[in-house]
């Protein structure tokens, strides 16, 4: 199955380095945690990996195929910011990821299983502009998984989820890797995190300082993963 590889990945704003040579790899039916304190640069590489802005370096393959300009159909990205089309309902956002992905028949009955498992059916005609931060992050959720993209990036999906949310998001993300999707996930709940992923990456100001299991990662330390988190990247 196919590797995503990121070599030398490098985005610099002005005389910011705000992801410095990122180096990661995520397996097909493998979750990635990736990590860091806050400024380590897990956003600006999830928009730089998704094709939302463009890496001043690096490189970004899937298997033995590059991903350049053409890489939005191959990594999906949910940000940590749920922003959506406000004179969509959230129906017609699904609509639109169908009919811009050219899916095939039954993606209408797999969109009405996203609905009711993210427990948004009854806001299905519910415009953006009416919905709450987190109905407008089930939304997004439900219309990129709705994509079926091969790679999928979650920058901190289980803010603004109430608990019956994170729990299903948590099963979801289970299936996911028995479907041999490449699953990067990004979040400072290091419990959250060490429940759900096979391996973790941690960032600090932008740079790659370990890659491993949270098994090795406690190893680093004499103490709890939080206080060896805290004492890498402080």
């Amino acid at each position: 199955m196919p590797t995503l590889h990121v070599a030398g990945l490098c985005k610099r704003f002005g005389k910011t380095l705000a992801v410095d040579s990122l180096d990661l790899t995520a397996n097909s039916g493998e979750i990635v945690a990736l990590l860091g304190p806050n400024g380590a640069g897990k956003s600006t590489s999830f928009l730089c990996l998704s094709g939302m802005m463009r890496p001043d370096s690096g490189t970004i393959t899937w298997g033995d195929m590059a991903l350049r300009s053409n890489r939005g159909r191959t990594i999906a990205l949910i940000p940590e910011t749920p922003d959506v089309y406000t004179l969509l309902t959230v129906w017609e956002h699904l609509v639109f990821v169908a009919k811009s992905c050219r899916l095939g028949d039954g993606w209408e009955t797999k969109a009405r299983d996203l609905l009711e498992r993210l427990n948004i059916t009854d806001q299905r005609d519910t415009l953006g502009a009416a919905l709450s931060k987190g109905m407008r992050q089930k939304t997004l959720i439900a219309a990129t998984l709705l994509a079926d993209a091969p790679i999928l990036l979650f920058d901190e999906p289980m803010i603004g989820l109430d608990p019956a949310g994170q729990r299903e998001l948590r099963a979801i993300f289970s299936e996911l890797r028995n479907e041999k999707k490449a699953i990067i996930v990004s979040t400072h709940m290091l419990d959250a995190a060490k429940a759900i992923a096979d391996r973790a990456v941690v960032l600090k100001a932008g740079h790659t300082i370990f890659t491993g299991s949270f098994a090795e990662m406690g190893e680093l330390g004499t103490s709890d993963i939080e206080s060896t988190f805290l004492e890498m990247t402080t």
